[in-house]
Order: C-alpha cells, then sequence, then structure tokens
C-alpha cells in the first residue's frame, strides 16, 4: 500500500528527527527474512535503545539530505532496514550480532562520525565494547596504582611487624 504525501512528510519527519539525534546509522539487506525473525529484531533494538525501522529508501535520503549521513544516500538500493541510534556502537551491534544468527540478514553500510563505514567497518564498530564496559575498564586502569600501592603499604607494615615480634 503506498503511502498519500501526508503520510510520506510525517515519515520523513521522524526520520529526520531520529537522524538529528543520531550518532549513527547501520543500514542491512533483510531480503528474504521471515517476520518472526524481524519482531525478534526489533525487541533486540527496542532493548538497547535503537531506532529500527524498514523505509523507502527515497523517503531514508531525503530524511538524511543536509546531515552528516548524507554520504550514506548512494548506498541505499534494495530492502534496507534501518538502525538508528544515539549511542555510537549500538545500532552497529545489533545489526551485527543478529547476523551472525541470521544469514539473510546481510549488512550493507553505516555512517559514523560524517563518515561512511562499509561492512567491514560496521563490524568493526560492533566489536568496540559498550560505553559501561569502557567506564570500569578506565576505573580499573586508574585504581590500580593506589591498590598496587596500599598492597606494598600493608606488606611493608606486616614485615615490620614480623620482624619486631622476632
Amino acid at each position: 500500500m503506498s503511502l498519500n504525501l501526508e503520510d510520506k512528510k510525517a515519515v520523513v519527519a521522524e526520520v529526520s528527527a531520529q537522524v538529528a539525534d543520531a550518532q549513527t546509522i547501520v543500514v542491512a539487506e533483510y531480503r528474504g527474512m521471515e517476520v518472526g525473525d524481524l519482531t525478534v529484531l526489533r525487541a533486540k533494538a527496542r532493548e538497547q535503545g535503537v531506532y529500527l525501522r524498514v523505509l523507502k529508501n527515497t523517503l531514508a535520503r531525503r530524511a538524511v539530505v543536509d546531515t552528516t549521513f548524507a554520504g550514506l544516500a548512494e548506498h541505499l538500493t534494495g530492502p534496507l532496514i534501518y538502525s538508528i541510534g544515539t549511542d555510537a556502537v549500538a545500532p552497529a551491534r545489533v545489526l551485527n550480532d543478529f547476523a551472525k544468527t541470521n544469514d539473510k540478514l546481510v549488512l550493507r553500510a553505516g555512517s559514523y562520525g560524517g563518515k561512511v563505514l562499509d561492512k567491514a567497518g560496521v563490524q568493526a564498530l560492533a566489536s568496540i565494547p559498550s560505553r559501561e564496559v569502557l567506564l570500569a575498564q578506565l576505573l580499573g586502569v586508574m585504581q590500580a596504582p593506589i591498590s598496587g600501592f596500599a598492597r606494598v603499604i600493608a606488606a611493608v607494615a606486616e614485615q615490620k611487624g614480623e620482624t619486631a615480634t622476632a
């Protein structure tokens, strides 16, 4: 069923609002996927806070024009599902993880930081740990010298206590 002009304008406005706040857009071809698989994919995207939608490519091109994602327009051909998110890694991770278990979902391209990514670039972006994991790793690195110093002080104090009793 085709959309009338007002419906098309509404779709473009909705997607443009998502694109305005987005850091990353990833597109994948979903040809041959079953409805149940798409439902599972949408649920996973919702859990990660990712906007996932099947769009007409012409409407998507209109939504990304004059944005940092404009370079992605040349890759928008065929039946595509669009993954858009404010988290830089989540859109790529959702589609990449699902593509590992479903061979009918094929990563096509993405855009992050004004640069267009190919399939390998999207997979590399998806392999970056989440923000929470990176913060935990940073905290561990920052605490390592302090905790090491505390262990040395405790060992020296223990050693002096043993020599004083001997």
